[in-house]
């Protein structure tokens, strides 16, 4: 492949997920000042601007860690600033605040599905357009699932300590000090301990990929392409 090629088929890739995390988080942002915290908008984090959220571990290193150990591919920007406390009903509107952002991949999702139909039969750069749309559905996929895993400090956690009883949502969100290390074992440490065992230890690609793939084939089937 020639370093041109290259280039293209590197922005191919980048391109979806850094739009990906940046909505992902502006979202967060927003819907925390509708609802009454206006931290995150006050700190600049509402904005398009990728700068304002690239992480250099979650943005740059660790996706370029596990697509070289597993060939699973994710990664995350700097979190969104939100002072639960100042909404106007913190336990409710922290699962608003939390399911924004999954909320916008899935939105994102279905978008890339939908403009496949107008850009593939374009006369000149169709089928480049499309890769990079498949990429986008594929991406926001994994993150709208992966962070709606029942695990604080995920979005997923923090919608289910907003939900459960409170017997089971204080116990739940005790562990948010402990999650982000569990999250980075599964991730990172499990797949290279498994390859040097030739065993498949993967464990969130076992959970994420089936809905993922089962909502891409949804999305597809309704936008007519499956």
């Amino acid at each position: 492949m020639d370093l041109s090629a290259a280039w293209i088929e590197l922005l191919v890739a980048a391109v979806p997920i850094i739009i990906a995390i940046t909505l992902h988080e502006a979202a967060h942002g927003y819907v925390a000042h509708i609802f009454g915290d206006d931290t995150a908008w006050l700190a600049g984090r509402v904005t398009f601007n990728p700068l304002k959220h690239i992480d250099p571990f979650g943005t740059v290193l660790l996706p370029a860690l596990l697509y070289l150990s597993s060939g699973f591919l994710f990664g995350y920007a700097k979190p969104v600033p939100v002072n639960f406390g100042r909404l106007r009903n913190p336990r409710r509107d922290m699962v608003w605040v939390a399911a924004a952002g999954p909320g916008i991949n899935l939105v994102l999702a279905m978008v890339s599905v939908l403009l496949i139909h107008l850009v593939r039969d374009l006369p000149t750069g169709g089928d480049l357009l499309v890769t990079g749309l498949i990429h986008s559905a594929e991406i926001n996929l994994v993150l709208a699932v992966f962070n709606m895993l029942p695990l604080p400090p995920l979005d997923g956690g923090r919608v289910a300590v907003g939900l459960l009883p409170l017997p089971l949502a204080i116990p739940l969100a005790r562990l948010e000090r402990y999650g982000m290390p569990i999250v980075m074992f599964a991730l990172v440490l499990l797949p290279m301990i498994g390859q040097q065992m030739h065993l498949d230890l993967n464990i969130i690609a076992w959970i994420v990929v089936p809905p993922v793939e089962f909502l891409e084939g949804l999305l597809l089937r309704v936008a007519g392409l499956g």
